[in-house]
């Protein structure tokens, strides 16, 4: 990025372009690789692991437009890149209808900039932790027919609401929000892997950066279903989730990425 838009902290590392730089983008800051560099540093696996995370989007999304989906609104959605959500439900249905959230104003911006051509695709700006204030938002509800199932994704960011943001109540929320047939679409990195050192090492910088992050246990994990119904074959590391060619050899554990889909009956 060349020039800061007004209201944006280039010298505080933000989560959306520290994912960006790890994705290989090039919407971020000195201090945003910085950042990075260092969790590479602790964890080189990491960049393995937001690379899983963009393969479980595109296996999901295209698995759940194919089953007829039409709706995706995707919370905490981060800088656009390649394949993203309306680019792989439009390659099963061209009827597709995206709403990206996010609440960092630098990625609304970007958002809006490069779709501004993108019929039925919007940019909000919204926080997750408020979902009432996302669902009620004028902009999504002329998108989004609330008598038809939808898809919200909640995809590596649900790690970024502590334990004393109540991230169950949350999704307890949008479950409430959510049509009967809807899909919730999760991922989450976990503490399960045995890096206790890069675990420390990757909560320090972000606690450093816009968000701090809760690593979690598969059984924390788990709780953010309550009320739904998974989908086969469950919480599981995400190279395990309907895996296709895109998965990476080695075992499934090192992307760190628990991975699942609930229904809402």
């Amino acid at each position: 990025m060349n020039e800061t838009p007004d209201g944006v902290n280039s010298q505080v590392p933000n989560v959306a372009r520290i994912y960006d730089y790890l994705l290989g983008g090039k919407d971020n800051y000195a201090t945003d690789r910085e950042a990075a560099e260092r969790l590479l540093s602790a964890a080189p696996e990491t960049v393995g692991t937001v690379r899983t995370n963009r393969a479980f989007l595109r296996r999901v999304v295209r698995r759940l437009a194919a089953e007829g989906f039409r709706q995706f609104v995707d919370i905490g959605a981060g800088l656009p890149t390649q394949a993203n959500v309306h680019e792989v439900a439009r390659e099963v249905a061209s009827d597709s209808r995206v709403v990206y959230i996010d609440n960092d104003p630098v990625v609304v911006a970007h958002g809006r900039a490069l779709l501004a051509d993108s019929a039925q695709v919007t940019v909000l700006q919204g926080d997750l932790r408020e979902p009432a204030k996302i669902f009620e938002e004028p902009r999504l509800r002329s998108m989004i027919d609330p008598g038809e199932p939808v898809a919200v994704l909640l995809l590596a960011v649900l790690h970024f609401v502590t334990d004393d943001q109540d991230p169950a109540g949350i999704v307890r929320q949008i479950r409430e929000w959510m049509p009967p047939g809807s899909a919730l679409v999760l991922s989450h990195v976990t503490s399960e892997a045995n890096r206790a050192e890069a675990a420390s090492t990757a909560k320090t910088i972000y606690d450093q950066s816009t968000a701090s992050i809760a690593l979690r246990t598969r059984q924390e994990i788990l709780t953010f279903f309550d009320g739904f119904e998974l989908d086969e074959p469950g919480l599981v590391y995400a190279p395990e989730w309907h895996p296709d060619e895109t998965v990476p050899p080695g075992p499934p554990e090192a992307s760190f990425l628990f991975t699942g889909v609930g229904r809402r009956r």
